[in-house]
């Protein structure tokens, strides 16, 4: 995911409204609240806010992203963390579809919805893959995703976003375009970044592409990697998943 090179500029101002920590306690319930010292791997974990969350609830956490500019970001924010925190994080540069290290978790999570960067069927067979061959039997495998009743009951639309900080001021308009044969929307993104101090200004244009998906296909996905589905339900709501849920969180066990 090439895109997320200029993208890391700005991720964290992007996501500053975020609540990692309110997430990361969500995650860690739903994956049974594991005891201090239980081990996850995380796919795709950008700059590492998610990581560092569950860090500081006592889990071992190791980071997989393709993204060298994201994980400068995350290895930067090593050094502001408590030093007990920032020893229980490790991160990686690597294509999480192809990851393999030569050890098992007690859990894997990709976050963020990552699960719908991987448009391509091999990609996402490939990312599913990764998640079993890195658990052991019974091991759990959480993930997000667009969920794709919500997406074509409502429809992608044109956005205009302004937000800053002290260093940065940053307007975005996304314009979606859906593919709907594919099951993809391509969202392209204009960014004017300024820089306060200087004044200088840059342009970035991207195009996100995201694959939303539908229960049945992923019960089979997760089935035909190793996997048993267990449950899903919106993010961070616990709600039923319906026509007005774009993210929705699944959580799987390795059979």
């Amino acid at each position: 995911m090439s895109v997320f090179a200029a993208y890391a500029a700005y991720y964290d101002l992007l996501n500053e409204g975020k609540d990692y920590e309110g997430e990361a306690a969500y995650v860690h319930r739903l994956l049974g609240s594991p005891a201090p010292g239980s081990t996850i791997l995380e796919l795709g974990c950008g700059t590492g806010l998610h990581a560092a969350a569950l860090a500081a609830r006592g889990l071992e956490v190791a980071g997989v992203d393709r993204s060298k500019t994201m994980l400068q970001e995350a290895r930067r924010r090593l050094t502001k963390l408590p030093r007990e925190t920032a020893s229980r994080l490790s991160f990686v540069q690597d294509d999480a579809c192809t990851y393999r290290a030569d050890r098992t978790f007690d859990a894997v999570i990709s976050l963020f919805h990552v699960i719908s960067y991987q448009t391509a069927q091999s990609d996402l067979e490939a990312l599913l893959s990764t998640a079993r061959a890195h658990l052991g039997q019974g091991g759990t495998f959480l993930f997000d995703c667009w969920y794709g009743p919500a997406v074509l009951a409502q429809r992608p639309e044109s956005r205009n976003k302004r937000f800053e900080n002290d260093a940065l001021e940053v307007t975005r308009i996304a314009e979606p375009r859906m593919h709907p044969n594919e099951n993809v929307v391509d969202v392209e993104y204009d960014i004017t970044i300024r820089e306060k101090a200087s004044g200088r200004t840059q342009a970035i244009r991207e195009t996100h592409r995201m694959r939303y998906l539908f229960v049945p296909e992923l019960e089979v996905l997760l089935r035909h990697a190793g996997f048993a589905l267990q449950r899903y339900e919106e993010w961070m709501t616990g709600r039923e998943a319906g026509f007005d849920t774009w993210s929705v969180c699944f959580v799987a066990t390795a059979q």
